[in-house]
């Protein structure tokens, strides 16, 4: 199952169901906790499969910038995973407060770091819906009207290809119910 929407600008969202620590594009993004200790959820996936170096790499970040920022993500190599680097996004748990804002701020976030890096694909996970317990539905809407808001007010972006992998059925249901909607209003702007 996937869907994909192509934007005006001609950057293109997918959904899709699958592993990310498979997924073929310049980087994934991993739902982090700000200390960047990768000890459980798609985190210690991602930090297992790619390797020790994904660690060590994460411990100077935080050693070096301090704890990580919803808005300000880290990023590292990716050691052994198919891709060239992993964006660290630290996603909102539910009930901290101010958590729509703190979920788009990691989007955007992300999507303004990948661009940074210079790179034309990006996987995301469902940041925050596991473990961290955010809504599955309202995530998902708050990540598609996020990044539609960004192509709109970046349409020149050399990101190209941005793609939502989510791993379990419930949470692929989820995505799926909401993105007929997604599109009905137009963007905001800046």
């Amino acid at each position: 199952m996937s869907l994909s929407h192509t934007f005006p600008s001609g950057q293109r969202l997918e959904v899709v169901q699958g592993d990310i620590t498979r997924e073929q594009v310049d980087a994934i993004v991993n739902a982090a906790n700000e200390q960047l200790r990768h000890g459980g959820g798609v985190a210690a996936v991602i930090a297992r499969r790619g390797g020790k170096i994904i660690d060590q790499e994460s411990r100077a970040w935080v050693q070096k910038h301090g704890p990580v920022s919803h808005a300000q993500p880290a990023y590292t190599s990716a050691g052994k995973l198919p891709c060239r680097y992993v964006i660290h996004a630290v996603g909102p748990v539910w009930g901290s407060g101010d958590e729509d804002a703190k979920l788009a701020a990691a989007i955007e976030g992300s999507l303004r770091l990948a661009e940074k890096l210079g790179l034309a694909s990006l996987a995301f996970p469902a940041i925050s819906t596991g473990i961290f317990g955010f809504p599955k539905k309202r995530a998902a809407r708050i990540f598609y009207r996020t990044i539609r808001n960004y192509f709109a007010q970046n349409p020149r972006s050399r990101l190209q290809q941005v793609r939502i992998t989510l791993f379990d059925q419930p949470t692929l249901d989820a995505f799926v119910e909401v993105f007929p909607s997604a599109w009905d209003t137009p963007p905001s702007t800046p």
